[in-house]
């Protein structure tokens, strides 16, 4: 129960009109005890909706509307600006609760998810996350591992350290290195350890700022929310930089050490690159370990709420069915007989198993999945029995066939693709009548198989994804013939070697703070590799980094623990090579390449 003494304690004012207006909403949106509010007799905004009050207009997004009052201009009339933040991962998290407590009969909510589970931390220090909300990326992956977390404010700290505020400020480095025990944790003043005793410190937070603001350079309150509204304005504005005499000056005339200063002001400035505050990070964090002890212990539920909330995150559906795989799930084709729109669990053999939905087709509308599925109250026999009492059209039938959604009826997408092709679009009257779909009787020739490459291209285009097999596996003949090794190979391979290996491009980043440095994830029948291309080596091969969706990379392993990346230092574009798997030419037991490249040349 939230109460006064909690608010003091936490060093607000519970009679501040802030302070009550947020608890009073938490109150509402969390059912939380609504103590702070009680003598109010709840609090009030407007005296009519928000949409009276203040001008509105369409976003973009369908459904979406915007504000069109911009937030500075709120503050300069003083007018409470409140922001009510969605995230698509409680959407998930809902979808997975749900998917649980229908099939495991365990009702969960985000207060009763048990806390500090240790095999959850464990996966997080593996850097296994991918789909887990906040710590997916790239860095935060590579950022785990080295952190170490064993606890819930260790999650809060990840998630605020991996931003362009601690690190443009040089606050990571040094936390790491006091949080290992290789750099001692001092503290310049009794006051300060207060202040940044749970960060080793280093300030990681916009409240550690503030503080020290106060505490160290004699800032009033005022002054330091002053400082807070500098720092969330961002560099560009330049609006930060006006309280560096004040804050180093007040520092030195306290007793501290000027270049002590000048370094907190230095860390300080970072937060103008976007640093968090304390309690954004901690409420994110909450969803970091939900999400993380979800993929931990029900792997497919999770996996199967990831894709029924897409679009979100960083990982496209074949990479989440991916890693769902490689954690033990059996993950099913989209079936006529068995899909429903959203992907869903199956009990087969004593076993959960997820099922894709028809979501995953591309072009499929979903009044034709609502049709068919209405009308599936008993099996489907063949085409023709689902296209008379679904009354699908060619083209939904078609788009079906193409996905390879007809196993259950023994039928291959070429099969039903010729099936489809030689029906009428429509019945006429008089077979109508009798309840038959005619076709041209050309269903019974005998079809060539699709070679294994094609059966993949066609999983990849109707679906963005195969059961079936990987590209990569398929290609790998000719990869291995020009020394590219698989992506589980790299981690064996020594700190400063060097390595050839290639995949299927899944994530490209260049962030701001990265001084032109493209961070790359690619994939492969095996696992994920990280890549990084330094800005020569960009301009020298910008064509294939930026543009390549079948990438191979020669160049150095770096690795740090469990830490593995590769400095690229030639990088090729193989994307033709995925044409040989439409022409039917990639076949694994291949045994002379058509891929000639030229021989290492490392330097």
């Amino acid at each position: 129960e939230v109460t006064d003494t909690h608010v003091r304690e936490a060093g607000l004012d519970p009679d501040d009109l802030t302070v009550r207006l947020v608890m009073n909403l938490a109150g509402t949106l969390l059912g939380f005890p609504r103590h702070l509010s009680q003598h109010t007799g709840g609090m009030v905004m407007t005296k009519g909706p928000l949409d009276e009050v203040v001008p509105i207009d369409n976003a973009a997004m369908e459904g979406r509307t915007v504000i069109e009052w911009d937030k500075d201009d709120l503050d300069a009339l003083g007018i409470l600006k409140v922001d009510v933040l969605g995230l698509g991962m409680l959407t998930c998290v809902r979808k997975a609760f749900g998917l649980i407590e229908r099939h495991h009969g365990r009702a969960l909510t985000l207060a009763t998810v048990p806390p500090e589970d240790p095999a959850v931390y464990d996966m997080l220090c593996r850097a296994d996350s991918v789909g887990v909300f906040q710590v997916e990326s790239r860095a935060q992956m590579s950022m785990l591992p080295r952190l170490k977390p064993r606890h819930f404010y260790d999650l809060v700290i990840e998630v605020a350290i991996v931003r362009p505020g601690p690190i443009q400020g040089d606050m990571v480095h040094p936390y790491l290195r006091r949080r290992s025990g290789e750099e001692t944790v001092e503290y310049p003043s009794a006051e300060l350890q207060q202040v940044l005793g749970k960060t080793l410190g280093v300030p990681l937070f916009q409240e550690q700022a503030m503080r020290i603001a106060i505490v160290a350079a004699g800032f009033t309150p005022a002054e330091s929310d002053a400082l807070r509204r500098a720092m969330a304005t961002f560099r560009r504005n330049g609006q930060i930089h006006g309280f560096r005499e004040k804050l180093i000056e007040g520092m030195v005339e306290r007793g501290y050490e000027r270049s002590f200063a000048e370094r907190c002001f230095r860390q300080l400035e970072g937060f103008a690159d976007y640093g968090f505050p304390e309690s954004h990070a901690a409420s994110f964090a909450l969803l970091v370990y939900v999400s993380a002890w979800l993929k931990c212990h029900y792997p497919a539920a999770f996996a199967c709420a990831l894709l029924n909330s897409q679009p979100m995150g960083f990982y496209a559906p074949a990479q989440i069915v991916r890693d769902a795989r490689e954690h033990g799930v059996a993950v099913r084709p989209v079936d006529v007989n068995h899909s429903d729109w959203d992907c869903t669990l199956e009990e087969m053999d004593e076993n959960i198993v997820l099922r894709l939905g028809f979501r995953q087709v591309k072009g499929l509308a979903s009044k034709d999945v609502d049709a068919l599925i209405a009308a599936r109250r008993e099996r489907y026999g063949d085409v023709a029995d689902l296209a008379r009492r679904a009354g699908l059209g060619k083209a939904a039938l078609e788009t079906l066939a193409r996905a390879d959604a007809f196993g259950s009826l023994g039928l291959s997408r070429r099969q039903v693709l010729w099936t489809v092709r030689g029906m009428e679009e429509a019945p006429l009257p008089l077979f109508a009548a009798a309840g038959v779909y005619p076709s041209t009787g050309e269903s019974r020739i005998r079809l060539p198989a699709m070679a294994p490459g094609q059966r993949v291209a066609e999983d990849y285009r109707a679906l963005r994804l195969s059961l079936k097999a990987h590209p990569l596996g398929l290609l790998r003949t000719d990869l291995a013939a020009n020394d590219f090794v698989p992506c589980a190979r790299l981690a064996p391979i020594r700190h400063g070697g060097h390595a050839r290996t290639a995949g299927l491009v899944t994530a490209r980043q260049r962030p701001g703070s990265a001084k032109g440095v493209v961070f790359i994830t690619i994939e492969d029948e095996t696992g994920i590799a990280n890549l990084i291309v330094w800005p020569a080596v960009l301009e020298r091969f910008r064509k294939a980094v930026l543009g390549a969706s079948l990438l191979g990379i020669q160049g150095t392993v770096q690795r740090e623990g469990l830490v593995v990346h590769v400095i690229a230092e030639r990088v090729y574009d193989l994307s033709a090579l995925l044409d040989r798997l439409e022409s039917g030419e990639a076949r694994p037991s291949a045994t002379r390449p058509a891929l000639r490249i030229p021989a290492r040349d490392f330097h």
